[in-house]
């Protein structure tokens, strides 16, 4: 039962007001078939949309089986339509895009009923009216009167049925079939029709009441009611309604399929902000991997490296001042001494540092310490002071010392032959040190002997990378030389056409040297022998051990057993290469440093030592006498055991302290053979005083220390290394790791704190600058595309809203509400976002092909390629359909304000 109380409706359009309804009073029984006539402007139409919850009243009430729809919000007049109003149309308001079956399973899509059970009304109603044939057509392959026939106002089983006008747009026979079946639906529901045709009301209707200047003027049948019998209206939602958004998905995907060219286009559109972005994260993403590898690269040779004695460089440049006259003490009236070098001198002096690399260590192998976390691929690498001799024999079978000692006699006397001039022996370099011409390769990560950033920055010119402790790679400049005097000292060139050189220079004569070239396979063959430190002393008939490093005999002997290396390959850096910092002409791996630890440690004179800590087994004293009495058992058992040579020695520095005041006489004395100064010794030595041999000892034996020795011998301790480089894989991380030290000075004591060397400090600042223009110009070019792709995706949905302006009424009249009307057009601008990202994607990832190609040709080098990550792909789909949203979000909500009545009659 319908109850329309008092219901009075006005339109005000500027100034002008304009009454529809007047106080309007009507009953309508449950069943029954009414007809509202009336001239046009009487206020038919607007009653029709009053009942129907199109359209609200202003004062009065409109009740509904006892329900009071005076407090009825949107909410509440969606759910009325859905569930209680079924309508029927003059122009049909068939969606078109959607399929006859599609159209009225509508009703009950929003109305919550499952899939099957929606499919299995809507095709049950459709039969009913003669159209199960046509469940899969289209409106527009449908005539006029198959059109109103289609039962989407049946399916949901309203209350009430509203007719506008039905037979309005059919002709006579088809208009009579729409009325007989409208005359069936009243047998067990109410049919309110309004119609401008007095004859089928007439024939048809079962009631009608006629309108006139919005007032009822008669009323054929009316309906009272006993009001006292009634229960007071009271207020009730009818019912849930809701339209899922996979509804909305297929409301939208169905009309852009209509519309594919338009759809593509617009999509092709929209990707074009997402092309531009790829592109450039793309083209962002190579460079910024190709710098990654520089600075990997660049770090690799510039470490932040820590020595056990290092200069304060801090210190000594901020003691630095600039001359200012402006700040003399003095005036200028006389001669003033000026201590600057003095004071300088002193700083550099104080600015050398000790550092406690063995706390520091402790520090870095802590796997909780903060700095862990910023150590690059390389990692840590720890250098350690091993002590070893490298000999090899030249091309005429003469045995050299790879560290230049052999060479050492013709250097001196060409320098003595011109004065002692110092350019002579910086010309053809200083004495080296055992291991000068040897250098360790960077260890890689795992198992690897070598670190990518040594393999990756040298050209194998021959033969293959070390793989074992034995081997060695030649490393040669990017012109593939070594210098002459290398060549020498490892005996490739022959040591007796260095002595001719050398006199040539001790003679004046100027000196010419041609380039001489060996084949690779002829440099490959030469041998190296490698004798720890540990293996130049021998264990003599006192129990006590001697050094062999003068006797070459003996030298010769033990080099038989010594350790063969092997150059197995020969490198040269790489063209443009950022990290060939290999410096000396031969590298051996970590493998060997391992090997001479350990051999060290299981050899003769280091357990000799270390099984017994208070005496030296080179003297046989004790480290510690103690007393004067222990300081004198000392020196007997020292001078007891010395040799003719070592006595001789001896003799001589006692020998020149004692004749200090008379020359001639030392000079004499001095003049003795080794047999004879040591006989002299015996001789002089054969009943000492306590006091003698006191002296002796405070003054010519020194016993050394446990230490000292086992350093002497080449033994290393893991936990003292000699120098600790930190490798980095970025500025960033390298500025990280700086602070982590500065972080670990401030905690531990001011003796204890660390010095270190920075080497790309100074590449740093700009590097990073030009990271950040980079990045600047990548966020300008982003907010670009942004803003243009926003703006024209709030268009497209703005065109897209007033052509579907009839679906939202439509929708609207089957109980859609404002927010699933917006859900719709969200749902279409998301369906074009995602073609648009998905376009855009596929466009970027073809254009880059050419693109890496031009990129190539342009610099000249395959190291830059341009690539799109597959995350940054989904980020930026996401991203163009977040901007769609975003785009279509007011169009989207000014659709769902749009008046329903006003959009039903919208072409």
């Amino acid at each position: 039962m319908l109850q329309i109380e008092h219901i009075s409706k006005q339109y005000t359009t500027g100034d002008l007001t304009q009454t529809a309804l007047k106080e309007v009073s009507l009953n309508l029984r449950d069943n029954e078939f009414v007809a509202i006539l009336g001239p046009s402007g009487s206020g038919k139409t607007t009653l029709l949309n009053i009942i129907g919850g199109l359209d609200r009243y202003d004062s009065g009430d409109l009740i509904i089986n006892g329900i009071s729809t005076k407090e009825y919000e949107d909410r509440d007049w969606d759910s009325y339509r859905n569930h209680t109003i079924g309508f029927v149309f003059q122009s049909y308001n068939l969606i078109p895009h959607q399929t006859v079956l599609a159209n009225v399973e509508l009703a009950l899509t929003i109305s919550g009923i499952s899939k099957s059970e929606r499919r299995k009304r809507a095709a049950q109603a459709l039969d009913e009216v003669g159209l199960g044939d046509q469940l899969h057509k289209k409106p527009n392959q449908m005539s006029g009167g198959q059109m109103q026939r289609v039962a989407r106002a049946l399916v949901n089983n309203p209350d009430i049925l509203l007719a506008d006008e039905p037979t309005g747009a059919l002709d006579t026979e088809t208009s009579v079939q729409i009325m007989e079946l409208l005359k069936g639906v009243a047998k067990d529901r109410l049919v309110v029709m309004v119609t401008h045709n007095p004859e089928l009301a007439e024939t048809y209707a079962t009631r009608i009441v006629k309108l006139r200047d919005g007032k009822i003027i008669s009323d054929s049948a009316p309906f009272e009611l006993d009001t006292t019998s009634l229960n007071a209206p009271k207020y009730q939602n009818m019912g849930k309604s809701s339209m899922s958004f996979r509804t909305s998905l297929s409301l939208s995907f169905n009309n852009l399929r209509t519309k594919k060219t338009r759809t593509l286009l617009t999509a092709f559109a929209g990707s074009i902000g997402i092309i531009g972005i790829a592109l450039i994260l793309a083209l962002s993403n190579g460079v910024n991997i190709y710098i990654t590898d520089i600075q990997k690269s660049t770090m690799t040779a510039y470490p932040i490296s820590i020595q056990e004695e290092s200069i304060d460089m801090t210190s000594m440049l901020g003691s630095v001042t600039p001359h200012n006259t402006d700040k003399l003490n003095h005036a200028l009236d006389g001669v003033y001494s000026n201590g600057e070098s003095v004071e300088k001198a002193s700083q550099a002096a104080t600015s050398i540092v000790e550092n406690n690399l063995t706390a520091f260590k402790k520090y870095l192998d802590d796997p909780d310490s903060e700095i862990s976390q910023y150590v690059g691929e390389n990692g840590i690498v720890y250098s350690y002071d091993t002590k070893f001799s490298v000999y090899t024999y030249d091309s005429d079978d003469v045995l050299l010392n790879t560290d230049g000692s052999t060479l050492s006699e013709g250097k001196q006397a060409a320098k003595s032959a011109m004065g002692d001039m110092t350019h002579v022996s910086e010309a053809m370099g200083n004495s080296s040190k055992t291991t000068e011409n040897f250098e360790e390769l960077i260890p890689g990560s795992g198992e690897a002997m070598i670190s990518t950033a040594i393999t990756d920055s040298y050209d194998v010119l021959y033969g293959a990378w070390p793989s074992s402790y034995d081997e060695l790679v030649l490393i040669l400049d990017e012109n593939n030389e070594i210098s002459t005097e290398t060549l020498y000292e490892l005996g490739i060139l022959p040591s007796s056409a260095y002595d001719k050189l050398m006199e040539k220079i001790a003679d004046g004569k100027k000196v010419k040297l041609e380039t001489e070239s060996w084949s690779y396979e002829d440099i490959c063959k030469q041998d190296f022998y490698l004798l720890p430190a540990c293996d130049t002393y021998e264990k003599n008939e006192n129990g006590t051990f001697d050094s062999i490093s003068e006797d070459k005999a003996e030298l010769k002997s033990r080099l038989q057993d010594a350790v063969k290396l092997k150059i197995t390959g020969i490198i040269r850096p790489k063209e443009d290469a950022a990290s060939a910092s290999l410096s000396a002409p031969l590298g051996y791996t970590k493998a060997l440093t391992d090997y001479l630890i350990d051999y060290t440690d299981d050899s003769a004179v280091v357990k000799a030592q270390k099984k017994n800590k208070k005496v030296n087994v080179l003297s046989g004293m004790t480290f510690d006498p103690g007393d004067d009495d222990n300081k004198v058992a000392d020196a007997k058992t020292y001078l007891e055991n010395l040799g003719v040579s070592e006595k001789a020695k001896l003799a001589k520095e006692i020998l020149q302290s004692v004749y200090s005041n008379d020359p001639a006489r030392a000079s004499q004395m001095m003049a003795m053979g080794e047999e004879e100064l040591a006989s002299a010794l015996d001789s002089y030595l054969q009943n000492p005083e306590d006091d003698v041999l006191l002296s002796i000892y405070d003054n010519y034996i020194s016993s050394g220390s446990y230490d000292d020795n086992l350093s002497t011998f080449g033994v290393v301790s893991l936990d003292a290394p000699s120098a600790i480089n930190i490798y980095t894989d970025s500025f960033e991380d390298k500025d990280a790791v700086s602070g982590c030290i500065e972080s670990y000075n401030q905690s531990v004591k001011k003796a204890d704190q660390i010095t270190y060397t920075d080497y790309a400090e100074l590449l740093m600042s700009s590097v990073t600058t030009i990271i950040n223009i980079i990045s600047y110009v990548l966020i300008a070019f982003v907010a670009v595309s942004l803003l243009v792709s926003s703006i024209m995706i709030g268009i497209i949905t703005y065109i897209s809203v007033l052509e579907r302006t009839k679906e939202i009424g439509i929708l609207r009249a089957i109980g859609a509400s404002k927010r699933n009307i917006t859900q719709v057009f969200n749902a279409e601008t998301f369906i074009v976002g995602l073609c648009s990202g998905g376009i855009g994607i596929a466009i970027s990832l073809l254009l880059l092909i050419p693109g890496n190609a031009a990129i190539h040709a342009l610099t000249d080098t395959t190291d830059v390629n341009a690539a799109l990550p597959a995350v940054s792909a989904i980020i930026l789909i996401v991203l163009s359909v977040l901007l769609t949203l975003i785009g279509g979000f007011i169009p989207s909500k000014n659709a769902a304000k749009k008046d329903p009545v006003a959009a039903l009659r919208t072409e």
